[in-house]
């Protein structure tokens, strides 16, 4: 079937052409213009920022409630026809391609904070909000949501990809801060995952299981989401350090000292070289961490002169601080733009970001054999990372003219796998599966695992339309 879909797919067409022709007309009687099958916009909803070949689906719905999803789902259904869910399309891997052609759903409409319960912590919103949009909603009432992956991405595809970012060392990721999901599973019916409560005995964690699923089980249109207050103090600082080795050694200090960072990122020289160009800074172009401290006044005050003795004993400084909050956002946002300023280091080429992670204590070493494996490879990947929780990023620049180039880059993405896994780390630490990671799955889980994983796509979606193709793939 796979060999099929593929020449179909080539010829613009989707494996199952006369459902997908009754799919579309029965979603355009029941919505009218919101559904779209125009090229320039189907292309837009398959794969944009990735290494995949974009794959765009048949058509794209707008909804506007959680009955127009169901509704969908289940004209899809009937017709045997795949269903793609759309956030804002800032995915890495591939999860937003419709390799089997199908419907893309986008939850451009349904961005709506539908309860903040500032008693309890916690709020309930509609999957297509952004998180910046919902702390702008947050801010008055001195909340937030603090999982920030940089991108300006939709809630309900950061439940779906179990993202993480800078904040995680201290607030941790997506699965610790979704309290409950509604979802629409294959067959259009709604499943409440868990109540309000901030912790539950009562059967199968439901909630975990659809978070991180990447929209292969069902289609979330709620989120419960785990608020936090906005701290009293923040401090901001950028440290240059003598090497990628001591600016590790200093993160794994730290947290073993049990300072409560709120954020610490590495960058390296050529990352720091890239920023500085981009973002019209100018900080020593060497390893380099950049943190921040959550607290009271006093508090942060202690937490910094804390990771300050740690740092100059490891010969790093001095420290360059940001306590004004615009200060603050310059230089987070020079940090959120990485992506952005490595591109620039190579005018004309593609830019193309992976991830790995690692234990902690693994990770000044795998940096470093990254780092090795790109020189030996002639390849220009500047590298950054959230490494309080041993996770980093290389964002590899490649020209796609050149085809001997375009093999060495998909060799590099290899080894950096391949030293992740011989560390006992991981594929992904945060970017998700989609179809570019799937090919490492058997490696890093086992066989067993893979199965199970397999028996439980099989048990929720037994006609395999929802998002196929991603996480595992069914014979």
């Amino acid at each position: 079937m796979a060999g099929t879909a593929e020449i179909f797919k080539a010829q613009g067409q989707s494996c199952n052409a006369k459902g997908i022709a009754a799919a579309i007309a029965a979603l355009t009687a029941a919505f009218g213009n919101r559904v779209v099958i125009s090229l320039a916009v189907r292309e837009q909803h398959g794969n944009t920022l990735t290494w995949v070949p974009n794959q765009p689906p048949d058509a794209v719905v707008y909804p506007q409630n959680t009955g127009d999803v169901q509704t969908i789902v289940r004209i899809c259904a009937d017709n045997r026809v795949p269903v793609i869910p759309f956030g804002v399309g800032t995915s890495l891997e591939g999860h937003i391609n419709a390799p089997l052609g199908g419907v893309s759903i986008d939850f451009r409409d349904m961005n709506k904070v539908l309860a903040v319960h500032a008693e309890d912590l916690d709020c309930v919103v509609e999957p297509g909000i952004t998180r910046k949009a919902l702390n702008e909603h947050l801010r008055d009432q001195g909340l937030f949501f603090p999982i920030d992956p940089g991108a300006d991405a939709s809630l309900g595809g950061m439940a779906a990809t179990r993202c993480s970012g800078t904040n995680a060392v201290r607030y941790g990721t997506m699965k610790d801060n979704v309290l409950a999901l509604k979802v629409v599973m294959a067959d259009g019916e709604l499943m409440t995952t868990s109540r309000r409560a901030k912790k539950s005995s009562a059967g199968y964690d439901l909630t975990r299981l659809m978070v991180g699923s990447e929209g292969t089980l069902g289609v979330i249109t709620e989120l419960t989401l785990k608020l936090s207050g906005i701290p009293e103090a923040i401090a901001s600082g950028v440290c240059p350090f003598p090497s990628v080795d001591a600016a590790c050694k200093a993160t794994i200090l730290t947290i073993q000292s049990g300072i409560p960072v709120a954020r610490i990122e590495l960058l390296d020289a050529l990352q720091i070289r890239a920023v500085n160009a981009y973002s019209k800074l100018s900080l020593p172009e060497v390893p380099t961490l950049f943190v921040e401290f959550h607290g009271s006044d006093a508090g942060v005050a202690e937490q910094s002169q804390r990771f300050g003795e740690i740092v100059a004993d490891l010969g790093g400084g001095p420290f360059d601080w940001a306590t004004k909050p615009e200060d603050r956002s310059r230089l987070w946002q020079a940090r959120h733009d990485g992506y952005w300023a490595a591109r620039h280091l190579r005018p004309g080429a593609q830019a193309f970001a992976t991830d790995v992670c690692v234990p902690i204590s693994r990770l000044a070493e795998c940096v470093t054999a990254s780092q090795r494996a790109a020189a030996e490879l002639h390849l220009i990947a500047p590298i950054l990372g959230h490494v309080g929780d041993g996770n980093f990023h290389l964002s590899l620049l490649v020209d796609m003219a050149d085809a001997g180039e375009v093999e060495r880059a998909g060799i590099l993405m290899e080894r950096v796998v391949e030293l992740a896994l011989s560390m006992d780390g991981t594929c992904t630490g945060e970017h998700g599966v989609g179809q570019g990671k799937m090919k490492y799955l058997k490696a890093e889980h086992g066989a067993p695992a893979l199965a199970a994983m397999a028996a439980i796509k099989r048990a929720l979606d037994p006609q395999n339309i929802m998002n196929p193709g991603k996480i595992v793939a069914l014979n």
